[in-house]
């Protein structure tokens, strides 16, 4: 193809030398002409080549541009940083060979996003491959449209608005991290400090308004919020600033994020240290911007210093290596030559600046090596416009972007900020982020994040070898100087400072004023609710401006439903009273630490129990009488069958031995039996038996006696467990959850439910009974019942509570006022205030019939099943040893009768049945005996049989 191109220069070329040879004839200016377009002819073919070719495929130099504004420090900075890698590229001849960046630089006007327009094009006509910057978000996001049509990279290594997306934008590619993580950091710094809310103070623009958004999301994934947004325009005056700023002051969230440029972002702590929000109680977080102004201009001017105390900063993390090292030595030299002659510090932006040249010269020279050469062609869609008169036509499409771009991505190298590697979603590996406290008249260094490990004080790098742990117990920090040179956390909120009142709704309730009620005549309230919520207000290390406001009209008692409701809707700052901490209302506002422990329970009208001819069978229940029995019985059998061998007096005839078995058995009730064990089983066995014997005839004692002489009552209501099987009406508390928890969660139909407004008129309801249009039960609050007993002896709980609830006072959601009551309740249970409260408007004389008990609970067997078991197993187990026992007797004793019973034809198995069974009746000593006489009459046998023998033998020798 250069061959071509080059033959086909040659050919142009003797053609015009020809022509010049006729023309010169005639005219020697038109000879003149001639030689000029054969010049343009040789520079044409020697471009179209490419970028001037070596002998390689590779050109001799590839054009790249750089869009920044270099006209300030941090322009400057990242200016040195992009000629110094062009300059390391160009000189290290293993990275390009011998191709060369031919670099060119551009100025962004101050990011105005119509003039980088312009810059970019004027780049792009350049024919180069790729673009470095911009610097902002607000011009990627214009001209990234372009890198898109033209296929042209575009690096950028400041423009870090998370919404610049790969998948829209496929050629922007971000050299450094999103500023997602960024504000991943900053809410995990929000939520390890305990903060709720935040203000935000941005500059609206794309960056501003994004990276915003992005914080919160993040918030929003720890239950915290941005409460305030505080935008101003890219060109805000000091005036400007200042009015928003008196907002943000009068809001009542101490914590400011300030996201904004290092061209902005310092007049904002100007004004607020002006108007006095840089002392203590605030809270001000910074995002990189600050790191990088503090970086690059260090030392600040002491001014600037002073109105920045206190204040938290990321500085995007790099690793600490050799390479790192050596380009910070070269720093100063590279520096010490810029036209402000005025030192320039190294920031995070220089180092990623650095390292992008180096991964673009990478990506080429993994592009160059898969055989790739760099071409352009026309765009079709900018040739079809008519009439254009910007040119528009110079404009060309980078034929191999995708592929250029496609190895960029693929790039896994070192660079001075650290590793450099893509994920799958085409974002840098690792971010982590440094957090600076701004201290006297330099930084210190509180800890680091990112995104593997969170906050830590160690490294991130030497975490990566360890197990990710997110957990809020490994999160940790070193101690912060906050605004106001105080080492105290501040709390992050104050009531805002408008003058709003809070409005905090009292129920007017016509039961129990005992909890609340309204003075009359005044508009004060008075009641242990009010009492609790007061003293908690007094040990709060703030002052709270609020007012009491009732709600409900006096005759009928309000729905605590309804009134957390409205605090839901903003009508209401808050509630105190008698509120129950149901899931239905937690999940519309918060609620302080319960103060009262209050459960639903069920009352009923009881008697008193009739006397009965037979109370001396109360103690257990039938079942428990029964088994008692049976095992009277099995065990006096067992006793028998291990002492029958062997003890005389559990043997003689069957009609004998069953009543000693059971006079045996049944006496050792009273531990009155008369027969003495001799076996060492039988002694087991019975010693455990006596055990169990001890403790029923404990429990029994006890039992009767409390029956005996506690007076009893009796209600056929045992609990809710029979409200639910039965059809009876059952009243409950107008205006309380119970209702509703009756019908969705015990699923008692509602037709039987009767809401009563006051004590009285549940008493009364109560007394007439289910027959004459009252109610069989009556169901309300632990709390409520124990006063609406006091004087009430005719009814009584029945069963358990069967709910676990408390009071507690409610307020909007994520209210850090909720939060520091809750501490102060928690102070008053320590300290015995809140008992004091309690006994001065709930203590009172329970009526005398509370003393007495509602129908004896029978001891039931379940209660003494363990040692049933145990008894059961001991007998079991002398029972098989002593069954192995008698088998080897049997075997021992009664061999011959054994080998006879087996050698005869007609034995049976009931013979041999018969005959063990007649062993086991036989006492052991006449079975011993009888083997002895046995074994005697064997050898007596045997000594005659010998001798007679022995006499044969005599005999025979003698004939």
């Amino acid at each position: 193809m250069k061959i071509k191109k080059w033959r086909c220069c040659f050919s142009c070329l003797w053609k015009t030398v020809i022509i010049s040879r006729n023309c010169y004839i005639g005219n020697s200016s038109n000879m003149i002409k001639v030689w000029l377009l054969a010049l343009m002819v040789i520079s044409n073919g020697y471009a179209s080549t490419g970028e001037g070719r070596n002998n390689s495929t590779r050109p001799y130099y590839v054009n790249i541009g750089a869009l920044f504004s270099f006209n300030t420090s941090v322009g400057r900075s990242i200016q040195i940083a992009i000629e110094a890698a062009v300059e390391d590229v160009n000189s290290n001849p293993n990275i390009l060979g011998q191709t060369k960046l031919n670099l060119s630089l551009q100025e962004d006007s101050k990011y105005r996003g119509f003039l980088s327009i312009v810059e970019v094009l004027q780049v792009m006509a350049r024919k180069t491959v790729a673009i470095i910057g911009p610097h902002s978000s607000v011009t990627a996001h214009v001209i990234t449209h372009i890198a898109n049509e033209l296929q042209v990279p575009l690096l950028s290594f400041s423009a870090l608005d998370p919404t610049l997306s790969s998948l829209e934008f496929p050629f922007f590619i971000r050299t450094c991290h999103s500023d997602l993580y960024q504000m991943a950091a900053i809410a995990d710094l929000v939520d390890y400090y305990g903060w709720k809310d935040v203000i935000a103070v941005y500059i609206d623009d794309d960056n501003g308004r994004n990276g915003i958004g992005a914080l919160g999301d993040k918030l929003a994934e720890k239950r915290c919020r941005i409460s305030y947004k505080a935008p101003l325009s890219p060109e805000a005056s000091l005036e400007e600033i200042t009015n928003v700023l008196v907002q943000v002051a009068l809001a009542d969230s101490r914590v400011i994020v300030v996201h904004a440029d290092t061209q902005w972002g310092p007049k904002v702590f100007t004004v607020a240290n002006n108007l006095g929000m840089m002392k203590a109680g605030y809270v001000w977080i910074a995002t990189a911007f600050l790191s990088s102004l503090l970086d690059i201009n260090n030392p600040l001017s002491s001014e600037a210093m002073d109105e920045i105390q206190g204040v938290l900063t990321l500085r995007i993390y790099t690793t600490d290596s050799e390479l790192k090292r050596r380009f910070v030595s070269k720093w100063k030299n590279m520096t010490s030559g810029n036209n402000a002659n005025v030192p320039l510090g190294l920031s995070f932006l220089a180092l990623y600046a650095y390292d992008t040249i180096y991964m673009l010269a990478h990506g080429l020279d993994a592009f160059f090596k898969q055989g790739n050469q760099i071409t352009f062609s026309t765009d079709s869609k900018l040739s079809s416009l008519h009439g254009d008169n910007l040119h528009l036509d110079a404009l060309k499409i980078f034929n191999e972007g995708n592929l250029l771009r496609n190895n960029i991505y693929e790039i896994n190298m070192t660079g001075v900020s650290g590793p450099i590697k893509y994920t799958s979603d085409r974002n840098l590996v690792n971010p982590a982020y440094e957090i600076i406290n701004v201290v006297g008249t330099g930084t210190r260094r509180i800890g680091y994040w990112s995104n593997y490990s969170g906050l830590s004080v160690v490294p991130p790098e030497k975490l990566h070898s360890k197990p990710a742990s997110l957990c809020r117990e490994n999160q940790n920090l070193f101690p912060v100087i906050w605004p106001g040179n105080t080492v105290q956390r501040p709390r992050g909120w104050v009531f805002p400072n408008n003058g709003r009142v809070l409005k905090i709704v009292v129920p007017k309730s016509v039961s129990y004023p005992e909890f609340v009620s309204q003075i009359k005549g005044t508009h004060l309230f008075e009641g242990f609710c009010i009492d609790v919520f007061l003293a908690a207000v007094n040990l709060l290390s703030y002052a709270v401006p609020y007012k009491f406001v009732t709600y409900g009209d006096g005759k009928n008692n309000p729905s605590m439903t309804e009134l957390t409701r409205l605090i839901t809707t903003g009508e209401f700052d808050g509630a105190v009273g008698d509120i129950a901490i149901t899931s239905e209302r937690t999940r519309m506002v918060d609620f302080t630490q319960p103060y009262i422990e209050s459960g639903l329970v069920v009352v009923a009208p009881v008697r008193r129990a009739e006397s009965s001819a037979l109370p001396f069978l109360a103690p257990f229940t039938p079942m428990m009488w029964f088994v008692i029995a049976i095992f009277f019985i099995l065990v006096g059998a067992v006793v028998w069958i291990l002492e029958h061998k062997v003890n005389d007096e559990f043997r003689g005839p069957p009609k004998k031995q069953l009543v000693t078995v059971l006079w045996f058995s049944f006496s050792t009730m009273f531990f009155s039996h008369r027969e003495n064990t001799v076996s060492t089983l039988g002694r087991f066995v019975l010693i455990i038996w006596l055990f169990v014997v001890l403790i029923i005839n404990s429990s029994y004692t006890a039992s009767l006696t409390s029956i005996l002489t506690v007076q009893q009552l009796y209600s056929p209501i045992k609990g809710i467990e029979s409200l639910v099987n039965g059809k009876e009406p059952i009243g409950y508390k107008q205006g309380s959850f119970a209702g509703n928890y009756l019908v969705q969660e015990i699923g008692i139909d509602e037709s039987r439910l009767v809401p009563l407004t006051t004590p009285e008129e549940a008493a009364k309801a109560l007394r007439k009974g289910p027959q004459n249009g009252g109610v069989a039960a009556y169901i309300d609050e632990r709390a409520y019942i124990d006063i609406f007993l006091s004087s009430r002896c005719d009814l009584t709980v029945v069963g358990q509570e069967f709910t676990r609830n408390g009071w507690g006072f409610a307020f909007p959601r994520d209210s850090q006022l909720a939060v520091d009551l809750s501490t102060s309740i928690l102070q008053m249970i320590d300290s015995g205030d809140l008992q004091r409260i309690h006994d001065k408007w709930l203590l009172s004389r329970a009526c005398i019939s509370q003393g007495a008990k509602l129908e004896v609970e029978r001891l039931q067997l379940k209660s003494f099943w363990g040692i049933y078991v145990i008894c059961g197993l001991a007998c079991l187990l002398a029972l098989f040893i002593h069954l192995i026992h008698i088998w080897k007797q049997y075997h021992k004793h009664y061999p011959e009768e054994l080998r006879s019973t087996d050698q005869r034809s007609g034995s049976s198995r009931s013979s041999r049945l018969k005959t063990f069974l007649s062993f086991v009746d036989e006492k052991e000593e006449t079975i011993k005996s009888r083997s002895k006489r046995r074994k005697k009459e064997r050898i007596s046998y045997r000594s005659i049989e010998s001798s007679i023998n022995s006499n044969k033998g005599i005999c025979f020798t003698q004939k």
